[in-house]
């Protein structure tokens, strides 16, 4: 029933029809037309920096629209991390969706100002902006509007099914793994998985398959909190008692909460919306466990550090506010976009200078490991400290090397592997290997 939008929006741009930022910076609720102008009319300032694409359609067919912001848009380059903000993933949970129209805009205008540390983020990192993953949703409760919105009206997609509970369930696999000394990154997905999720899930899974994504946030209204995984706690026979539910990359989530919460304007204070969290960040599972969510989903299947920002007690503010939100919340999505570029990067490589895709990059100490993308190139965030990493891939002899990382930048580490050498005697037939050397009976192991 959407499918001929983009038709009438490329008509409407044909005949000229002027939609500028201006149209877009009203502090206003927008409704999916509305949306997908304000997209447009950003796209349209800054054409140079900036590309739309969806990732795939809503139930009833809306498009699920991505504004992407870099020097190169469309392109992956080597050693440049990729970002994404995700926005009204609960329908009814609309402050998240605003937010990330006005910072679009905001990078957009800021990069044609000049302003040297948008210019700089732009130029060093492709950053993807999906403001609405769950746009159907939103129109059941915008049709209700702020004053008359109930608290689960427009939660779920057009089935009424939550999406942050619709992720294939790798929690359970990784716990189990932990006891077994298994796998601990890139769970393998569930038989059939596709059938089992909607269609605003699956697109964003596709996403994710198809972006090597180092950093995310996942932007939610109800409270105000920064909250890191894991959100399903690891013992589920505990019914009604939160318990921590802590990843191998703990000290990391606490940090990357801890960034938006003290660059926000009052979430760092803890007291918020009746509620108080020390510092304004809390784990998923000591708040409440929570399955199939989607930050979870992120840190078990790819290599892409989630959290989820709860940024407001109402989940359909009026507009009175919107413009109050986005300054308290606008220094706190720039700084923790910029949380992207802090540990470790760098390219795998073998003898003879070619790349190695898919090459397993461990820490030591550190239970999960990141791989690298289809050019060779990796991204692991660290806290500042000294590491032995080491990279491995198959058919190559494993590199060790020790690093040490600060707090600016990350530090650059390349990994050179070597062809592991295949033993000669393998396949030859059993009359022509070597006898066996003899050890005299005085020479045994002891």
């Amino acid at each position: 029933m959407w499918l001929g939008w983009n038709f009438v929006l490329l008509g409407a741009l044909l005949l000229g029809l002027n939609w500028t930022l201006a149209w877009a910076s009203n502090f206003q609720h927008h409704r999916y037309e509305e949306l997908v102008r304000a997209l447009f009319a950003i796209q349209s300032e800054c054409p140079y920096i900036t590309r739309i694409y969806s990732i795939g359609r809503s139930v009833e067919g809306r498009q699920l629209y991505v504004l992407e912001f870099s020097d190169n848009p469309g392109i992956h380059e080597t050693m440049e991390p990729e970002f994404k903000y995700v926005g009204n993933m609960h329908g009814n949970e609309v402050l998240g969706r605003e937010l990330l129209i006005q910072l679009s805009q905001f990078l957009c205008e800021e990069y044609r100002a000049g302003n040297q540390r948008i210019t700089r983020l732009i130029h060093d990192t492709r950053i993807h902006i999906l403001p609405s993953m769950n746009p159907d949703g939103y129109e059941v409760a915008a049709s209700q509007g702020p004053e008359f919105n109930g608290y689960l009206v427009g939660r779920g997609n057009s089935r009424e099914v939550d999406l942050n509970r619709n992720f294939p369930d790798l929690n359970t696999l990784k716990y189990y793994f932990e006891k077994t000394n298994g796998q601990n990154h890139h769970m393998p997905l569930p038989d059939n998985w596709e059938q089992q999720v909607e269609p605003e899930t699956l697109a964003v899974i596709k996403w994710m398959q198809n972006y090597n994504f180092v950093l995310s946030a996942n932007l939610h209204g109800g409270a105000v909190v920064a909250n890191y995984p894991f959100d399903k706690s690891r013992d589920s026979r505990i019914r009604g008692k939160s318990t921590y539910a802590a990843t191998p990359d703990d000290n990391i989530f606490k940090m990357l909460a801890r960034t938006y919460s003290y660059a926000h304007s009052w979430m760092h204070k803890g007291w918020n919306c009746g509620d108080f969290f020390d510092e304004g960040i809390t784990n998923g599972a000591s708040w409440y466990s929570l399955s199939k969510g989607m930050q979870d989903f992120n840190y078990l299947y790819t290599n892409c550090f989630e959290i989820t920002l709860e940024l407001s007690c109402d989940k359909f503010p009026p507009a009175s506010v919107l413009s109050r939100e986005w300054l308290g919340n606008r220094e706190a999505l720039v700084s923790y976009l910029e949380q992207v570029h802090h540990g470790i990067k760098g390219m795998v490589y073998d003898n003879n200078n070619n790349p190695i895709g898919n090459a397993e990059i461990s820490v030591a100490g550190i239970n999960h490991d990141v791989t690298s993308g289809v050019g060779g190139d990796y991204f692991r965030l660290l806290l500042p400290g000294t590491y032995s990493v080491t990279a491995s891939a198959s058919g190559y002899l494993p590199s060790t090397r020790i690093v040490t990382v600060g707090p600016a930048e990350a530090i650059e580490l390349h990994f050179y592997l070597k062809v592991k050498e295949k033993n000669p005697n393998l396949n030859l037939h059993p009359s022509k290997k070597p006898p066996p050397t003899k050890v005299p009976l005085n020479m045994g192991p002891r």
